[in-house]
């Protein structure tokens, strides 16, 4: 029998005769009594079992220790309280339950917890018809699922995940993107998040003697424990880890300074409503109304945004991404930043454009090699062989295999449920509803029929009915101790709470913000704070997704006030809302435009306003609303006529490698790199946010758009001269 399986079924049999024995009960009784001790010596019986009772209380489960006054070890009473193995019932609405399901039913397969997730819905839906069962809803696709993407991220994540939950140091290479360089890395990890579509560890890096923060994608082989020790580390107890998923790109790193940057009355609602959150923003100083040169042009409306920054480029690259609506007024190094960025872009979008170095190896050498040495990850298409790409591994390889002990005690309720209630279990069914394999089923029966068998606290028995395709159970007088649901598992708790967060306010009002606060009041914690957060994919756009979920609900048309971004304006829109939709760039309300007739995708963040209007609509059969869920919300390229040929720098090559489709490559570190676009106006902000680092080869009409857009930039930021 393997070590695992043994481990399994010891520590069940302690918990099947703790919480059998309703009394505390001595080592001496549990050597004699419990399945998988007995036959040990008293030094091998010490160690094994206060190993096993460190792993469950890492589970959360609790076993109470009762010393004697004289402190002798040998004297002490262990027990289980029912409190600290069951989960108290949670008394969910048939709305909470209706939005969990359809949370799972989202994320199932693609989800990185998308099998603890399901286990955890199993346990805390005890008594009501199970969510998984429901009718599925239709008024939310996702294009982002926290996919772990791949095997080898999967495998990664998981090593992560449980070295965290032991408080185990680990070591691993990590490619550090800054310096193009790969080294050897000993961190003690705290705490895992879900940002921009990537998962991240934050934890204390041995060589920096500091708090760092490391995206697995980069981390290259294998993770590995530092020590064989049972616990390495404690994390301190002020380590808050919502810091970190609240800063904006410019604020990773130690801070520099504080931007000041004047904001236009055209966007300022926009900019304060997204990104206020990452600094303050204030009317402008009466000076800078005429009464001094930076101040000339301030309109009524206008807004100043201060906010800290740690990179200098990064703030600048935001800024310039604003265009002719923001100008940046200090500090001195921001402003001289600016000034320089706008330079290389005026000189790489010249009559004269980068060129080819006379000599440079074949195309297809240098990708190669490149990929090997900056380790870039492939688009969602999956073509790396590692399976490090966000596709082509397959549902079985993209989520985290939770611990068996939950699987187990889940199973056992499954059971147990149905034998006393004298029916068998379809096979079919229970493998759909646990997504295990008959063979994984089997394996675990095997294991549930021996926990203390040997004790004479052993809970049930099942036989598998072969031509039935049915398990028949008997369950024994102590299987009341599996007959309620167990407490959630660390990876459980996250699962939920994480999927939660992940879709947040965008299905029908509150219907899962109020679940996740009855989750966190039963299980007395919040698994975000123990190991795992998920950062939101945009800004706060919350009011105007709970409006536009009701409007969908209700098939009622709404009234838009949206800004068109490649306008520059604020349009009327009157549309029929079908689903809300999340992508890389954030969340997007799927609609019918009759005016246009057609479908429209609105992002929330660009919505001024929304209004649910009384008229309702029929909903139209021919409208898919997740029908580009696989498409742009995914890759972020839309389907478009045009095609961009766009040189990147080798300062920033390494960044275009990881995450654009990289076309040739130069002998001198540069790439060049494809960007399909719709409009010219989407095509020159992306190059403005490159900050000068990317130039236009071709066509020639966006290398003139661009050259436009900087003069007028440089017209906006250039101080007027004293009269």
């Amino acid at each position: 029998m393997a070590k695992d399986t043994e481990k399994l079924i010891r520590q069940l049999s302690l918990i099947s005769y703790l919480m059998a024995e309703r009394r505390p009960v001595t080592a001496v009784e549990i050597r004699r009594d419990v399945e998988g001790y007995s036959g040990m010596n008293e030094d091998a019986f010490a160690r094994r079992f206060y190993a096993d009772r460190s792993e469950l209380e890492s589970l959360r489960i609790q076993l109470t220790v009762e010393r004697p006054a004289d402190g002798a070890a040998e004297q002490e009473n262990y027990s289980l309280r029912p409190e600290n193995f069951h989960l108290p019932a949670i008394a969910f609405t048939d709305k909470e339950l209706a939005a969990l399901q359809t949370a799972l039913s989202l994320l199932d397969g693609e989800f990185a917890y998308a099998e603890p997730l399901r286990l955890a819905l199993q346990q805390i839906t005890w008594g009501r018809p199970s969510p998984l069962r429901a009718p599925e809803q239709r008024s939310v696709a996702l294009g982002i699922t926290a996919s772990a993407g791949g095997h080898d991220l999967s495998a990664r994540l998981a090593k992560v995940e449980t070295a965290i939950f032991r408080n185990k140091t680990i070591v691993f290479d990590y490619y550090t993107m800054e310096r193009d360089e790969v080294g050897s890395r000993r961190v003690d990890p705290y705490h895992l998040l879900f940002q921009g579509g990537q998962f991240y560890l934050l934890g204390y890096a041995h060589e920096r003697k500091a708090i760092r923060v490391f995206r697995l994608s980069r981390i290259r082989g294998k993770v590995s424990y530092a020590t064989k020790a049972e616990h390495d580390f404690h994390r301190p107890a002020d380590f808050d880890p919502r810091g970190y998923a609240s800063r904006a790109d410019w604020q990773l790193g130690d801070e520099r300074g504080v931007a000041e940057i004047l904001i236009s009355e055209r966007i300022a609602w926009q900019v304060e409503r997204h990104f206020g959150r990452y600094g303050e923003i204030r009317d402008p100083d009466p000076q800078l109304d005429g009464g001094s040169p930076a101040g000339a042009g301030v309109e009524d409306g206008d807004k100043v945004f201060l906010t800290s920054y740690s990179n200098p480029r990064g703030i600048v690259s935001w800024v310039l991404g604003l265009g002719v609506h923001a100008r940046l007024l200090g500090p001195d190094e921001l402003t001289s930043e600016f000034q320089r960025r706008l330079e290389l872009l005026e000189e790489r979008h010249g009559e004269t454009p980068p060129s080819k170095p006379r000599r440079r190896a074949s195309a297809a050498t240098p990708l190669v090699a490149s990929a090997s040495r900056s380790g870039s990850s492939s688009r969602r298409s999956g073509r790396r062989g590692s399976g490090e790409g966000e596709g082509g591994s397959g549902r079985s390889d993209v989520a985290i295999r939770p611990e068996r002990f939950a699987r187990l005690v889940t199973l056992a309720s499954i059971l147990i449920k149905a034998g006393r209630a004298g029916e068998r279990v379809v096979i079919n069914e229970v493998c759909e509803s646990l997504q295990l394999s008959e063979e994984e089923l089997r394996e675990d029966i095997n294991v549930l029929n021996v926990v203390n068998f040997g004790g004479g606290s052993y809970v049930l028995y099942a036989e598998i009915k072969e031509e039935e395709g049915e398990i028949e159970v008997d369950p024994e007088p102590y299987s009341d101790n599996f007959d309620r649901p167990a407490r959630l598992l660390p990876v459980e708790a996250k699962a939920l709470v994480a999927a939660i967060d992940l879709i947040g306010e965008h299905i029908p009002e509150g219907s899962l913000t109020s679940a996740r606060r009855k989750i966190v009041a039963a299980l007395g914690e919040d698994p975000m704070e123990q190991g795992l957060q998920v950062a939101p994919t945009s800004g706060d756009d919350s009011d105007v997704a709970r409006l536009v979920s009701k409007a969908i609900v209700a098939r009622r048309i709404i009234e838009l006030e949206y800004y068109k971004e490649n306008e520059d304006e604020i349009s009327a829109r009157r549309v029929e809302p079908y689903a809300l939709t999340n992508g890389r760039e954030g969340w997007y309300v799927a609609s019918f435009d009759p005016e246009r007739d057609g479908m429209r995708h609105f992002r929330l963040d660009r919505i001024k306003s929304v209004t649910v209007t009384n008229e309702k609509f029929e909903p139209r059969p021919e409208v898919d609303p997740a029908a580009e869920v696989d498409g742009w919300l995914r890759t972020g390229e839309v389907e478009a006529s045009r095609s961009a040929r766009v040189w990147v720098s080798p300062e920033r090559a390494r960044w275009a490698r990881e995450a654009r489709r990289v076309v040739e490559e130069w002998s001198n570190g540069a790439v060049v790199v494809e960007l399909s676009f719709a409009g010219v106006d989407w095509l020159v902000r992306e190059i403005l946010k490159e900050a000068g680092d990317a130039a236009v080869l071709e066509p020639e009409d966006a290398r003139e758009a661009v050259r436009g857009a900087v003069a007028r930039l440089r017209e906006g930021n250039a101080a007027p001269s004293p009269v």
